[in-house]
């Protein structure tokens, strides 16, 4: 007798799955999540009413290859109802940038915009670039697109207005004007080189320029300098002249200054082969204060409309929208949209699609930008995507890898000892997925790079098993690169044997003979060492990784020496933050003075209450 096995249900999915949701929908608002058999998260959406919305994936027929492909593999739904389309729209952009569902848009990158901070908590403000959130009193003035766009107008603006960018505590240590004063780079208030009203002129003249009244600047200062040669001080009339010729660079190095437009945000979008590039202008104070490119996921196929909703949505989760978002597509739900970046502001958000005139100039512009960035992006991508190819053909690998991790250490005879991890894959180096290790055993005190390595991985890999067991995300490698020999591979052997790890290729390479680049030579577990052709493009593509992540170690190796080099007795004291710190200093020159310094003499400094005196008096008496 036979014994027949049971067949497994077959998991029903498609329309006929949809529709029987619609027998327990209302009307109300909402957000709704489609999964497959196994219950991944095929797409998030919202709906001004959600038996509507779902009622039209429920029709056989009508729908756009993407959403066809979507309905049919859809096995069960999901649905929260909000009591607004608002809530809806910020609930759906939450979810899909947490779940990161295959048929959405998602927009890539969310790193922070630096802003030009103008600091009013010191007699003489202080001017330096600022990225975060806006805790520290005085004057933000931004977004700029980069750090480089903030360091090439802080430059200029130095030349122009002499305003400080030391520190408080470099400030008040300085007996005599440092090297901006001589370059002509900043007025010197700490020496007394200016009083404290015109410093002040002088911070006002920098506001109104980044509020946008630059001719009124140039007006003045040429007034004073007329006045002043006119008066024979030709010396001072002199430093005027320069400093006019400086905000005329200025106003040349803006590139594009608008004169209709004030405020704004441009944003263009150009699709091709199924891959989207967004520019993002910033218009303030009738400047343009830069661009950034992003390239979103296009959720397999979606449109010019959707793909700009979802962008703006997610890209001003975490930032302040200006008045005007000058479009090149109108988005879907503009009055939703609208109404939500409006909440977020706290003010009215104008939305448009200008079709003439500065603001259509504008528009073409970031166009045109996007449609050369694109075109870049792709053919860097290709080249990419051959190099990968060949790289899994010279290491025997099952695929192209679509993450390859390299990891490098890096000490001082043990000291400071951290680990460095760089990311690479089809789009390049993937620098907001890099990682550091700080080594915390004893392998880092005792110059034990195979220790090391094995903490590093252990600590990775953990993670790795407990945050995506099963490995239903992208954060899992394809491919390890280690910096190293047999010794680091064997290291690592172990590691992934413990991890019970299988099924990750993991690769050493070392330098070769003489250590000569262009002789590398990789190490696999049970295979023999081999070396690649000088001239062979993989081999390139390899020192390259490995070159990042040495670059990368390093790095983090100096910024950890040189933070202990500025450490101090005081970063232990209970309640002692860097503000506080900073003041201890200022007032006592050393920490050493502090830890002398009795209870009355502690509450003399500005923020020291008796109770934190007591604390820090008590503090080295202990260590005494």
């Amino acid at each position: 007798m036979t014994e027949i096995e049971p067949e497994t249900p077959k998991v029903l999915t498609g329309h006929a799955v949809i529709q029987d949701y619609l027998k327990s929908l209302d009307g109300s608002p909402g957000v709704y999540r489609m999964l497959n058999g196994v219950g991944e998260v095929l797409y998030v959406g919202k709906a001004r009413n959600l038996r509507n919305r779902v009622s039209n994936y429920a029709r056989p027929s009508g729908h756009s290859g993407r959403i066809a492909r979507m309905i049919s593999e859809t096995a069960s739904m999901m649905f929260l109802s909000t009591r607004t389309e608002v809530e809806a729209l910020l609930l759906e952009q939450n979810l899909i940038k947490q779940l990161k569902p295959r048929y959405n848009v998602l927009m890539r990158d969310d790193k922070s915009f630096p802003n030009i901070l103008i600091s009013k908590d010191h007699p003489f403000p202080q001017i330096k670039k600022h990225r975060g959130r806006k805790s520290e009193k005085g004057s933000y003035f931004g977004p700029f697109a980069s750090a480089g766009a903030v360091n090439r107008t802080l430059n200029q603006l130095q030349r122009v207005f002499l305003l400080r960018n030391c520190s408080d505590a470099m400030f008040q240590s300085r007996t005599r004007p440092c090297l901006q004063y001589q370059i002509k780079r900043c007025a010197a208030p700490c020496v007394g080189k200016v009083s404290g009203e015109g410093y002040g002129a002088l911070v006002a003249d920098a506001e109104r320029f980044l509020q946008g009244k630059s001719t009124n600047v140039q007006a003045d200062l040429a007034v004073e300098m007329a006045k002043a040669s006119e008066e024979m001080e030709f010396e001072r009339a002199a430093a005027l002249r320069d400093r006019i010729r400086a905000l005329t660079n200025v106003q040349q190095a803006q590139g594009i200054n608008p004169a209709g437009v004030p405020e704004a945000d441009v944003i263009a979008l150009h699709l091709e082969g199924g891959q989207a590039c967004v520019q993002v202008f910033f218009i303030r104070a009738n400047q343009s204060w830069g661009n950034r490119d992003f390239y979103p996921r296009t959720g397999s196929g979606a449109e010019a409309p959707e793909i700009l909703e979802a962008f703006l949505t997610q890209f001003y989760d975490d930032k302040e929208p200006p008045r005007l978002i000058l479009l090149s597509h109108m988005v879907d739900n503009e009055d939703l949209v609208a109404l939500a970046l409006a909440e977020r502001a706290g003010r009215k958000v104008e939305l448009a699609v200008p079709q003439r005139g500065e603001k259509a100039e504008l528009v073409e512009n970031a166009v045109r930008n996007a449609r050369e960035s694109l075109a870049r992006k792709m053919a860097e991508s290709s080249t990419q995507n051959k190099l990968l190819a060949g790289l899994a053909e010279a290491f025997d690998l099952e695929a192209p890898p679509s993450r390859i991790e390299v990891y490098d250490n890096s000490h001082i005879q043990g000291t400071n000892a951290v680990g460095g991890m760089i990311v690479a894959g089809p789009e390049g180096f993937l620098k907001s997925q890099y990682r550091k290790f700080n080594i915390k055993s004893a392998a880092g005190a005792n110059s034990d790079d195979f220790g090391m390595m094995k903490e590093v991985l252990t600590r990775r890999f953990e993670r790795l098993l407990k945050e995506d067991p099963e490995r239903k995300t992208d954060i899992w490698p394809d491919l390890l690169l280690i910096d190293g020999g047999a010794g680091q591979v064997s290291a690592v052997a172990e590691i992934m044997a413990e991890l019970g790890v299988d099924d990750v290729p993991f690769i050493g390479v070392a330098k070769g003979i003489d250590r000569d680049q262009g002789k590398e030579e990789f190490y696999r577990v049970g295979e023999p060492v081999f070396a690649l052709q000088r001239n062979d493009p993989v081999l390139y593509f390899v020192q390259r990784l490995r070159d990042e992540a040495h670059r990368w170690a390093i790095g983090v190796h100096r910024a950890k020496r040189a933070k202990a080099v500025g450490a101090t007795p005081l970063d232990d004291v209970p309640g002692v933050g860097a503000g506080r710190k900073r003041a201890l200093l200022a007032h006592f020159g050393s920490a050493k003075a502090v830890s002398r310094a009795g209870v009355e003499d502690l509450k003399a400094v500005d923020g020291i209450s008796e109770a934190m005196a007591q604390t820090i008096h008590d503090f080295f008496h202990a260590k005494g």
